[in-house]
């Protein structure tokens, strides 16, 4: 395969200009201005960026146990068209991937599909936070990271126990930074809104408390901590000093912490609710200053599908939101057109950082490496359809809304998994 006239943007190799790129069998083979067509098939990318394949470090695939939702095929394919070529599910599953015997499950499964699944594995034995797994058998048995993702390990010796035991085997943990205590039933952020509606909120206080806390810990183990999406000022900030300090931590946020407020919310639409919660406008501003910072190292989903009868009814729908279809858009519409992010940081914040942080391969579009590729149109204005989505589900916050970029292939080890068909 030839990819010609793209231009090419890898922050791994420092790349940034007009040129082709020649695909034998599933791996790049030459990038380089004029590359000679050997007859294979060709795909003409003027006016596109041709990237490193996304890579999302946080998402449900909802398999095993609530596939009604969503399942790894149909997950993958939601992947492939939002231009991902690597995911990394998550454990809250039924039963919870805190077994070898799950993450062969997953790995099987994905065998199939046209994305390549990474698995997270439990911190805790079913996410109870009573007792640690075994972080290496989990390791043997595939998971790149190991998290309680939906809620945290709650008990401060235990976090510190699983953080040795991280270093140990050289595994990272992943933490959603939400004190439930704090929280106490609350299902939108506390503040104006919450009053206005009626309804229990979640104070920042929840997040924050546990991103300290997290920070801590790993800077008094010496182990490697990960924050799961960060929605408030104040996580932004005690993130940010604790690099400062030398302190082993990454962090990543979802383009709805940085393009939506809970102002959203006033209409009562339970596909604007999501853990944790859409913020204020300080947050959102102090969100975007760590992604243009670097205090925040990722971009990702949280893609967590529901029915539509799940999502039906405002306060007892459970939170979460898709978002593998729309995310690269959003993250281009509010990054690039409005803030002026280089689309190399966005690329570098979607695929290599992701990498680097799982250690897993991608990232990259050096010559021998797998071909996952993500051709994406800069400039492209488009409108979200929830219901032409790839995904089961369709609880996105972003349905009629115009974004600006659109994938329009996305390349798997040399084959392509997705090519735009829509109109726009």
């Amino acid at each position: 395969m030839l990819i010609q006239n793209a231009r090419v943007i890898d922050p791994a190799n420092g790349i940034d200009g007009i040129m082709d790129i020649l695909i034998r069998g599933s791996k790049i083979a030459a990038i380089g201005k004029d590359l000679p067509d050997t007859g294979s098939e060709c795909i003409n990318a003027q006016g596109l960026v041709a990237c490193p394949g996304l890579i999302d470090m946080h998402v449900h695939l909802r398999a095993p146990g609530f596939t009604y939702k969503e399942d790894i095929a149909s997950g993958c394919a939601a992947a492939a068209a939002g231009g991902f070529t690597a995911v990394a599910c998550m454990p809250n599953t039924k039963p919870v991937a805190d077994s070898p015997e799950v993450l062969h499950y997953i790995q099987e499964q994905a065998e199939k599909a046209c994305c390549k699944v990474y698995p997270v594995a439990a911190i805790t034995q079913g996410e109870q936070g009573k007792q640690l797994t075994d972080f290496a058998v989990l390791k043997a048995a595939g998971a790149v990271a190991v998290s309680d993702d939906g809620k945290p390990v709650e008990q401060d010796d235990l976090m510190k126990q699983a953080l040795v035991q991280g270093a140990q085997n050289q595994l990272l943990i992943i933490s959603h930074c939400e004190d439930l205590k704090i929280i106490d039933g609350g299902i939108i952020n506390k503040g104006i809104i919450s009053e206005e509606l009626g309804v229990k909120g979640m104070d920042r206080l929840s997040e924050d408390s546990i991103t300290k806390r997290e920070c801590l810990l790993a800077e008094e183990t010496g182990g490697r901590i990960h924050i799961a999406h960060v929605s408030t000022k104040g996580s932004v900030e005690i993130i940010r000093q604790a690099k400062a300090r030398g302190v082993r931590v990454t962090a990543e946020t979802a383009p709805h912490y940085f393009m939506m407020t809970d102002q959203f919310l006033r209409n009562r639409n339970a596909n604007f609710r999501m853990n944790p919660p859409l913020r204020e406008q300080e947050d959102v501003d102090a969100v975007l200053a760590g992604v243009q910072d670097g205090t925040l190292d990722c971009i990702v989903t949280d893609h967590a599908p529901h029915s539509p009868q799940e999502k039906a009814d405002f306060l007892q729908a459970p939170n979460g939101i898709v978002g593998l279809e729309t995310s690269l858009a959003a993250s281009i519409t509010e990054l690039y057109h409005k803030q002026g992010m280089p689309l190399s940081e966005i690329v570098r914040k979607m695929s290599l950082n992701p990498a680097e942080i799982l250690g897993i391969e991608g990232g990259t579009l050096s010559i021998g490496k797998p071909a996952d590729i993500t051709l994406f149109h800069p400039d492209e204005a488009w409108t979200v359809d929830a219901s032409c989505f790839k995904s089961k589900s369709r609880n996105t916050p972003f349905d009629g809304q115009k974004l600006i970029g659109k994938v329009k292939y996305t390349i798997l080890s040399g084959k392509v998994t997705y090519k735009d068909e829509r109109k726009a």
